[in-house]
């Protein structure tokens, strides 16, 4: 076999190396190539590892000529850079951690390496996560979406996310913490998936119970993302809310779902700023689908708005956990190089008390409840990911560092409180627009029920495959 292996799923590549018609090294070769080749444009990776690649790649072949078997063996995987790997360079997107190598595994690395992944590389992130922009001093160059490399992939996982739609990875690792899996999806035309709270336990420095991040995977199919999350849903024993899934999610994505409720609303929530049109269609496309295919789908208004008491609130939440990282992870001397948003940040943090972050807590938290209350008779709510489409390099930053966060929510308001409920949400690719930028719509679902989830995703590509759609440099 060879040729454009890149265009294979996921899923058909794991089986083209178990029969014996791919190797692993041929699989990472190809990879490797297509690394080299087309990041620099990029920007998808903070990291290449092509020695440990190719390493990992043999000793994969190795264990397949004895007939052992394992989930991911064999297959090239990155890993998002906010996420330490043992030996390998971590920089959290920062400059102040540019030559940082852990010692150890993040518990998701850990199980990504258990199950068999060749590691090439670390995907770039914005620095600790903290925008819905990828770009960084690490790298020196924004990560964008394939479709259009004037735009931004998003973030904070736009590096995992260009590189899967590029042909880089077949599927990638990716964290969210307000949207940072979904969104870079939804601007990459791929499949997103935040899986509900404590079904993906995180080991990374510093964890705190108020945490809204939890990783999951980029993929270009809800097949190849479950067949990820399948490897990711291991939590620690320690975790307070770790939880385990009945059966696989591989399997739950083969059956039809039970017919569902869904809520739906194209209100992005966020002060007078108007639907995008485009982001109606998207909307309004997938409902109709949901639809024929024998869903209820009813129109409900908005449960909550992302006022200014919860836009003070998340900055204040943002601003604590960057303080924390920052605390944690850069020595004082460093820290002259962080990126200008990031000590802003920084400097919101070291003056927070804790009577005002608990304040902060509790507006998001009735945020939350505001959802859960008017979703209680709902199985499903399809919502916009993004208040519009991939958006051009410069744009947040465009009113500088006091503007960054209110401009961000106003692209990504409908992202945030899936988080702070805790509910399973995935982003789907719609359609492209006529000047060829992708949009995706949110499907989010009951607490816990990230099966049904992905059953109901999985039965929306049947009806409107999405995955014969490409970027130009698809062919390359």
């Amino acid at each position: 076999m060879s040729g454009g292996l890149h265009e294979l799923s996921a899923v058909a590549q794991l089986a083209a190396l178990r029969t014996g018609d791919v190797s692993s090294r041929e699989l990472t070769e190809h990879y490797l190539g297509r690394i080299e080749k087309l990041d620099g444009e990029l920007g998808a990776f903070a990291t290449v590892t092509p020695d440990l690649a190719l390493e990992e790649a043999a000793g994969a072949d190795r264990r397949i000529a004895r007939g052992e078997w394992s989930p991911l063996l064999g297959l090239p995987s990155g890993i998002k850079d906010l996420y330490p790997a043992a030996g390998v360079r971590t920089t959290f997107g920062s400059a102040a951690l540019a030559e940082f190598r852990p010692p150890a595994d993040s518990w998701t690395a850990g199980l990504l390496r258990q199950a068999g992944a060749v590691l090439v590389g670390k995907t770039t992130t914005a620095e600790f996560g903290a925008t819905c922009y990828t770009d960084n001093d690490v790298t020196g160059r924004p990560a964008v979406t394939p479709y259009d490399l004037t735009r931004y992939a998003s973030g904070s996982s736009g590096g995992a996310a260009a590189a899967v739609a590029a042909g880089l990875l077949p599927l990638a690792h990716a964290g969210d913490g307000a949207g940072s899996t979904r969104t870079p999806a939804a601007t990459c035309h791929l499949v997103g998936v935040k899986p509900s709270r404590g079904l993906v336990s995180s080991s990374v420095p510093p964890t705190s119970p108020t945490s809204t991040t939890i990783e999951g995977p980029i993929a270009r199919t809800v097949e190849d993302a479950a067949l990820l999350l399948d490897v990711l849903a291991h939590p620690w024993s320690g975790d307070p809310d770790g939880w385990r899934a009945d059966g696989s999610f591989a399997d739950a994505v083969g059956r039809p779902p039970a017919r569902r409720r869904i809520a739906v609303w194209t209100d992005p929530g966020f002060g007078d700023v108007r639907r995008h049109p485009e982001v109606v269609r998207a909307v309004e496309r997938t409902a109709g689908l949901l639809q024929e295919l024998g869903h209820e789908v009813r129109e409900v208004k908005i449960p909550a708005a992302c006022d200014d008491p919860v836009r003070l609130a998340l900055r204040t939440h943002f601003a604590a956990s960057v303080h924390a990282a920052v605390r944690s992870l850069v020595p004082p001397g460093r820290r002259g190089l962080l990126r200008p948003y990031t000590r802003y940040l920084w400097a919101e943090g070291e003056a927070l008390s804790g009577a005002a972050l608990f304040a902060a807590h509790r507006v998001l938290a009735q945020y939350a409840s505001a959802f859960e209350t008017a979703l209680a008779s709902f199985d499903v709510a399809l919502t916009p990911v993004t208040n519009g489409p991939p958006v051009p390099l410069g744009y947040f930053e465009a009113g500088g560092v006091t503007g960054i966060a209110d401009t961000m929510l106003a692209w990504s308001a409908p992202t945030p409180w899936a988080n702070w409920t805790g509910r399973p949400a995935v982003s789907l690719p719609s359609h492209l627009d006529g000047d060829g930028l992708p949009y995706g719509v949110q499907l989010v679902g009951r607490r816990r029920d990230d099966a049904s989830l992905l059953a109901l995703a999985a039965q929306l590509e049947r009806s409107a495959p999405w995955n014969d759609v490409h970027p130009s440099c698809w062919d390359d």
